[in-house]
């Protein structure tokens, strides 16, 4: 019996928090880097840091990860790393933006103010104490395929949402007169850093969030003793992954973007490469043949061993490496 094969791809989630005078200074070097360790994905800078998840050979990297650590603050920068069977991202992005994850909320600094850490070995503890209010913080798309037991879901489209959200419900939340605790999580533990920091510019004191996010709980928490439920949406061509960061079960609508399960695959609404049942009716019937179009070349590409230009989707690239 021969062995199994091993992971061919090592898959990077990172970010960092730090001043960066001038980001676009950075983007070339970086995007070089990259090239040259044969490194895709997503990575975006910002004069508050740097955010994204890329993928390639363990070798590659390694030197990607070595130049963004030399990065003025960036020697602690926080890493996840997991593996896939074949690479996640079809393409290399290192964009500029004005947030390296959009809240669009002025004078949010993570740097400044933040909620406590909790280690995923802590997690459970916490949330499972009645006086702690549980919040995903992710997208309605993500928490629909997986989220902690309990935990409240805003149902927010992008993560600009959140703090309408907070502050509409806030009174319901935390009721009259309650100082609760509150704990939060998301993917890899970026967006709590903003959340965490927003709640307590709301006066929210007592404010905790999973350190390293739901990859970290999954990747150390063992299965039997964990409270997470479903698999956890990732931002590359792996759709999702479980307990031990193991590839999930989830497809991808190459019309929306949407994870797509294996009910969602079965119903009438669904048609590989072309809708799914939560983008079904949002679409016309001459869109609908649009992507049927396109699918039949990126299947025609295929067969030929080439890779069709629009076999990534209408809405990204196979992935964006970095939430909304």
């Amino acid at each position: 019996m021969t062995a199994a094969a091993s992971p061919a791809f090592t898959v990077a989630a990172l970010y960092c928090f730090t001043p960066f005078d001038d980001p676009a200074a950075l983007q070339g070097p970086l995007e070089a880097r990259c090239r040259a360790a044969k490194v895709k994905g997503t990575l975006l800078l910002a004069n508050e840091g740097i955010n994204g998840t890329i993928a390639g050979p363990d070798a590659g990297i390694a030197e990607v990860l070595a130049h963004i650590r030399a990065l003025p603050g960036c020697a602690d920068a926080d890493v996840k790393l997991s593996q896939a069977s074949t690479m996640p991202f079809h393409r290399l992005k290192v964009r500029l933006k004005r947030e390296i994850v959009t809240m669009g909320v002025p004078d949010i600094d993570p740097r400044a103010s933040v909620g406590t850490y909790v280690d995923a070995q802590d997690w459970n503890a916490l949330i499972a104490d009645p006086e702690t209010i549980v919040i995903d913080t992710r997208n309605d798309y993500e928490v629909a395929i997986g989220t902690f037991a309990g935990a409240i879901d805003p149902k927010t489209a992008t993560f600009r949402d959140f703090p309408g959200w907070f502050r509409a419900h806030r009174d319901e939340l935390l009721g009259e007169g309650r100082t609760p605790k509150v704990a939060m999580f998301c993917t890899g533990g970026i967006r709590c850093e903003k959340s965490t920091a927003f709640l307590r510019q709301e006066g929210i004191d007592e404010v905790y969030h999973l350190k390293g996010g739901i990859l970290k709980y999954l990747e150390t928490v063992p299965e039997d003793e964990s409270l997470w439920q479903g698999e956890c949406f990732v931002f590359d061509e792996r759709v999702a992954v479980g307990h031990g960061l193991r590839e999930g079960s989830h497809g991808l609508c190459r019309a929306c973007r949407r994870p797509v399960s294996a009910a969602d695959r079965a119903s009438p609404l669904y048609e590989d490469g072309v809708s799914c049942p939560a983008c079904h009716d949002r679409r016309d019937a001459a869109q609908r043949a649009g992507y049927r179009e396109r699918h039949r070349q990126v299947r025609l590409a295929a067969a030929r061993g080439r890779r069709h230009v629009g076999s990534t989707g209408s809405d990204s690239d196979g992935g964006t490496g970095a939430p909304d």
